[in-house]
């Protein structure tokens, strides 16, 4: 399963609800007419999309047997996830690519071989996207790393880890 978004609530009483989604265009889940949700522990229930508009930079869906705004609130904060199998190929000149969920939980190492943290997120801000970096010590804070080419050296989906050429103390 692929993350693909996030069911942030209740959209009027008629049951639907508002998601945000982790695509790159905010239309990128209307194409699949069924989602999975889940609260990211593995363990996913299959849903049907009856209806699914964009509505500013979220989405709004009618999802069957969700009738009424309770059992719409009660769907807030479940992730929605597609199976891998369903998505587009990702590869080009013969890489293996990766979804953006893909790189959520990768161990983020410096050229120094210092840890800087987990990707617990990422942002897009216009000129670039950015990593959003959890340092693992309790109570520290997030680092915003830029996701570009000077900065991302190697990208590791098989040993759970991503490289980056920045300093521990940026």
């Amino acid at each position: 399963m692929v993350v693909m978004g996030r069911i942030v609530g209740p959209f009027g009483v008629l049951g639907w609800i508002k998601a945000l989604a982790f695509t790159e265009y905010v239309d990128g889940l209307l194409d699949y007419p069924v989602w999975w949700l889940g609260e990211g522990d593995g363990k996913w229930r299959q849903v049907k999309v009856s209806e699914c508009r964009v509505h500013a930079k979220m989405l709004t869906a009618a999802i069957d047997q969700c009738s009424d705004r309770t059992a719409a609130l009660r769907l807030k904060g479940l992730q929605i996830a597609i199976p891998r199998n369903q998505l587009p190929s990702l590869q080009k000149n013969g890489k293996d690519g990766y979804y953006w969920s893909d790189l959520i939980s990768l161990k983020v190492i410096n050229l120094q071989g210092e840890c800087l943290g987990r990707v617990i997120g990422l942002l897009e801000t216009g000129a670039n996207d950015v990593l959003q970096v959890q340092d693992e010590k309790e109570g520290s804070t997030e680092r915003l790393i830029p996701f570009t080419a000077q900065v991302i050296m190697k990208v590791d989906l098989t040993d759970c880890r991503l490289t980056v050429d920045w300093g521990i103390d940026y």
